[in-house]
């Protein structure tokens, strides 16, 4: 099996690429899809060399040897490690990408993508497929999601711009969920959180069942068509928006829950051309 090790900066092209595990500590990740060929471009190396291999079915590992992908999330070892790396590999090419603190950036997969982070920050671009998505404090910003996104963090943000998925679930303890979105006709999303704030924009024009539940925390929508209630330990707000079709569910402890009122979805389109 190939091997190559990186004590300074390098670069390295690879014939085929059939899945990616990248796992570093802190500096800068990039992980892009190209319809060219797979490489590496290692910029910046301090502390530990990071080694690199490929097996006989062409998936590829990026990684320090004592940093495994099931305990990144409790990895902890003194010296610096320090790494700045980019990555292009095919579009529809699994990928595994585990941070610690470093920040990281994924853009325009559309396979399966599954991504840990303790503390580093996170942006998925134009990724579509199906994502899967675990932190403890680092955040997930998210730009034109399409498909399917799990998240889930003790008190990590996530954020959605301009999304349009098939599947959204979210689950944080104190993280705060902010969501801009369009949903798709058999779209479902899902949001829970204990103490962190939920606020969700839906175009006007939305077709969508929709129900948001809080034990003490505040709900408000811009909505008219939704029916709220208040009773001893529950707060909710339910009802129809359109013709229904796609679903909406928010539930909070203490959090507060606001749900925001857009541009139609046509008219959106239309000033982002």
């Amino acid at each position: 099996m190939p091997q190559w090790t990186f004590d300074s900066p390098g670069r390295l092209t690879f014939e085929e690429v059939t899945a990616l595990n990248v796992r570093v500590v802190a500096g800068r990740l990039a992980v892009l899809a190209s319809d060219g060929p797979a490489a590496l471009d290692v910029t910046e190396v301090d502390g530990s060399a990071l080694v690199v291999t490929q097996d006989d079915d062409g998936r590829l590992t990026v990684a320090y040897k004592d940093l495994t992908w099931d305990g990144i999330l409790g990895w902890l070892r003194p010296g610096p490690r320090r790494t700045t790396l980019t990555l292009t590999v095919p579009r529809r090419c699994p990928v595994q990408v585990g941070v610690v603190s470093a920040s990281a950036v994924v853009a325009g997969m559309e396979g399966i993508t599954a991504l840990k982070s303790v503390s580093g920050e996170v942006v998925l671009d134009g990724v579509s497929g199906e994502v899967r998505a675990e932190t403890v404090s680092g955040s997930v910003e998210s730009r034109e999601l399409a498909g399917d996104l799990s998240f889930s963090s003790v008190s990590g943000d996530l954020t959605v711009a301009a999304g349009r998925p098939r599947r959204l679930r979210a689950n944080t303890v104190s993280g705060r969920v902010t969501a801009d979105l369009e949903l798709e006709p058999t779209g479902h999303v899902s949001l829970h959180s204990m103490s962190g704030a939920i606020v969700v924009r839906l175009p006007r024009d939305v077709n969508a069942d929709v129900s948001a539940h809080s034990t003490t925390g505040r709900i408000e929508s811009a909505f008219p068509e939704l029916y709220a209630t208040t009773m001893p330990g529950v707060r909710s707000l339910s009802g129809r928006l359109g013709g229904g079709m796609a679903s909406l569910s928010a539930t909070t402890m203490s959090g507060a829950v606001t749900l925001l009122c857009g541009q139609p979805a046509g008219r959106r389109a239309e000033e982002e051309v």
